[in-house]
């Protein structure tokens, strides 16, 4: 089933990108930084979500993980 119409491999999704978004950011930021506007300011603002909310960010992961896990 397609990501759009399963609710949890959405969530998941989003998760990972903006878990991948942020490790990006720190990694090479000049990239993300250059990237504000248009299709790429997506990770850019998956980016700053990472970064901002990284506890809620972190304790979702968990849950995900371990929703993923039990099913």
């Amino acid at each position: 089933m397609s990501a759009l119409f399963n609710f949890q491999a959405l969530l998941l999704v989003i998760l990972l990108i903006i878990c991948t978004a942020t490790y990006a950011h720190q990694v090479v930021p000049a990239i993300m930084n250059r990237n504000k506007n248009g299709v790429f300011g997506v990770f850019w603002k998956a980016a700053r979500i990472g970064e901002r909310l990284s506890p809620y960010v972190s304790i979702c992961c968990i849950i995900m993980a371990f929703s993923l896990f039990v099913q």
